[in-house]
Parts: structure tokens; C-alpha cells; sequence
């Protein structure tokens, strides 16, 4: 039976197919990249946590959580247990702390993004990077002036029904890309919602972010995003919690579908991509699951319909071996510093900014 790093790190090197190219290498054996974490509350936090303390590449040195009134609320959670925990200050000054991780709630992942950049690391800052579009780039810029990279918490670059499609697209399976419906909806508590309503852009802005950020990457930046930001629930918070974005190509559209409303969403959530020459349906997209049709043979799949078994792969665990392979240089980062710019400036507009 393959072991758990045996397969990241095959799954990896067979990644490369993104339109993007591929920055998956295998991280060398034997060495591990020092890792620091700010930040418990964001929804991806535990799950990344929990792939960093798994990972034979990644060492966490230190944890720091700068609220103390979130730390007291998850103080019994049982991923916490036991770990090192230090301040912003002697985790950003530690040297031998090449990465940082920020997983702190939206509103506080700038901050502590730039002050990571500031001291030097390289970093790892969950989605969406804030709503300031202005801040976003200047993170940017000053990593670019330093040599350091940005990872974005998007884990759907690492899924492997979106290897499939990125193939496909950049071999012509399809032909001319026009259409793409995207859903990736959820069934929101009370108290969540209240939490997401933070922006106009509410739920899109904290899912459709991660369908936005696809979309770029095979169809480049839109000439053109209207957004449908409605709030439907019979609640006051006045979370947007029913909302379409369509962008607009020169000879394409895409929908993104996000809603806090609906229940069983994960099943269905979807990415439907389609041209003249075929069509592939991602759903679910987690654990993937593809249906394609090909009105001739292409890829090594035969014409007609093809119903395609994937990989069910941890969240972050590809992203977070990506990473280290890229800090220790056997490995060169897929994602432009411009690419990571234009994906937030589609997500702000998509949630009514007029960016």
C-alpha cells in the first residue's frame, strides 16, 4: 500500500497540467521548512492546522492567536492541545521561521499578511485577502520587492477534478470555451451568518471567491462582472445570502451561483465547463467526480460520455507540499503576483465594489 507522503508527492508531480504550469515537485527528502501560524478563527484554520501537523515537510515552530478573546472561545479544541504558542512578536522576529501562515478571520488576514511580508516570510494567507483591493496590492508588491512568495488559500488550484479540466482546456478537448456554470453553495446557522455579514458581498465574497479564483486561472480576467446580491432568509442580519455573478468574455460567459440557503449543498456543488467540441461536469467537486462528454476521442478518453473516478485528497495537504517545494527552491511557484491581483479584483466586483 502507498503511504500518505508516497501519494502527495506523486500526486503532485502528476498535477502538472494547469494552464499555469506546474510547480509541484517533490520536496527533498529529509528536510523540513520552519513554519509559524497567526490566527485560529478563520473557517479553513483547523483544516490547515491539521495538514501541517500531519506534513513530513512543513515543522511548526510556533502558533499565535494576537485575540485574546478568540483563543479563551476555542481554548478546549482538541487540535490546540499541547501546541507551542508565542506571541506575534517573537514568531515574526524568530529567523529560523521561513513561513508564516495566516488564518485569521477575513477581516484580519491583511494585517497580518503584510506584517508576515514585512518581516520577511514567505506566506501562506487564506481567502479572500481581505476587501481592500489597495492593501491586497501593496502586500504584493512589497512580497515581489523581497522575493517571496504568496500562496493563496484557494484549495481548489490542488483538486484534482480541476487538473483534469485545466488539462483539458489547455490540450483543446473542448474547443473554444463559452460557457461555465459554477455553484458552490452552503446551509448557513444563524450565528455564521452574522459572522459573514461583514461586507455587501456576503456569501459571495466567502465562497465565491474560491469558483472566481478557477475561472481566472482558464479564462483570464473578465471585461466585464454584474453581480445579483440579494438577501432572501427571513433574518436581519442582512447577509447576502442569495447571489449570481456573471462575468463576461469576449466570446464567453461564466456563472457563479453561491447561496447560504441551501441544504445538502456539498453533493451538488458543481463546475460545469463547456465548448463546441465537449463538455465536463465537476460534481461534487469535493470528493471529485467528473462526467465529460468529448464529440471525438481526446486525452486518451474515447468519444461520448466518460464517467471519470478521481483521487479523494485532503484539503491543503497538495497546497502546503507545493509550498515547501517552492521555499526550498526544487520547485517554482505557478501563480503570478498578477494572477492573485486580478482574482481578488473579480471577487470585489463580483460583490457590487467598483473596483
Amino acid at each position: 500500500m502507498i503511504d500518505r507522503r508516497t501519494f502527495l508527492q506523486s500526486s503532485l508531480a502528476a498535477s502538472a497540467v494547469g494552464l499555469a504550469g506546474s510547480s509541484a515537485a517533490a520536496p527533498s527528502a529529509g528536510v523540513t521548512v520552519r513554519c509559524g501560524m497567526i490566527g485560529i478563527d478563520h473557517a479553513h484554520a483547523l483544516d490547515v492546522l491539521e495538514e501541517i501537523l500531519k506534513s513530513d515537510d512543513i515543522e511548526l515552530v510556533g502558533i499565535c492567536e494576537p485575540d485574546d478573546a478568540i483563543r479563551e472561545a476555542k481554548k478546549d479544541v482538541p487540535i490546540l492541545q499541547g501546541l507551542p504558542w508565542v506571541t506575534e512578536d517573537v514568531l515574526l522576529n524568530d529567523r529560523t521561521i521561513q513561513v508564516v501562515v495566516v488564518e485569521t478571520g477575513v477581516t484580519r488576514l491583511l494585517q497580518y499578511g503584510r506584517a508576515a511580508i514585512d518581516a520577511g516570510k514567505h506566506l501562506h494567507i487564506d481567502k479572500p485577502p481581505g476587501t481592500s483591493l489597495t492593501e491586497w496590492k501593496a502586500l504584493l508588491d512589497a512580497a515581489e520587492a523581497k522575493n517571496l512568495i504568496v500562496q493563496m488559500g484557494y484549495m481548489y488550484r490542488y483538486n484534482p477534478g480541476f487538473d483534469l479540466i485545466r488539462k483539458a482546456v489547455r490540450e483543446g478537448w473542448l474547443g473554444d470555451v463559452y460557457s461555465i456554470q459554477a455553484s458552490m453553495c452552503t446551509g448557513l446557522p444563524p450565528e455564521r451568518r452574522a459572522q459573514m455579514a461583514i461586507h455587501p458581498g456576503g456569501i459571495m465574497l466567502e465562497l465565491g471567491c474560491h469558483l472566481i479564483d478557477m475561472i481566472c486561472v482558464i479564462m483570464g480576467p473578465p471585461q466585464k462582472v454584474t453581480p445579483f446580491l440579494r438577501h432572501d432568509a427571513p433574518t436581519d442580519e442582512g447577509l447576502a445570502d442569495n447571489c449570481i455573478a456573471v462575468l463576461e468574455y469576449e466570446n464567453a460567459m461564466a456563472a457563479v451561483e453561491v447561496a447560504a440557503l441551501e441544504p445538502a449543498a456539498f453533493p451538488t456543488r458543481r463546475f460545469k465547463i463547456v465548448g463546441p467540441k465537449g463538455k465536463i461536469i465537476l460534481e461534487p467537486i469535493e470528493p471529485p467526480k467528473i462526467r465529460m462528454y468529448l464529440s471525438e476521442s481526446a486525452g486518451g478518453y474515447e468519444k461520448g460520455w466518460n464517467d471519470i473516478e478521481l483521487p479523494d485528497l485532503p484539503r491543503h495537504a497538495r497546497d502546503l507540499a507545493d509550498l515547501a517545494a517552492c521555499v526550498k527552491g526544487s520547485a517554482e511557484f505557478a501563480y503570478s503576483k498578477e494572477h492573485d491581483y486580478q482574482v481578488q479584483r473579480t471577487v470585489l466586483q463580483a460583490c457590487g465594489e467598483d473596483v
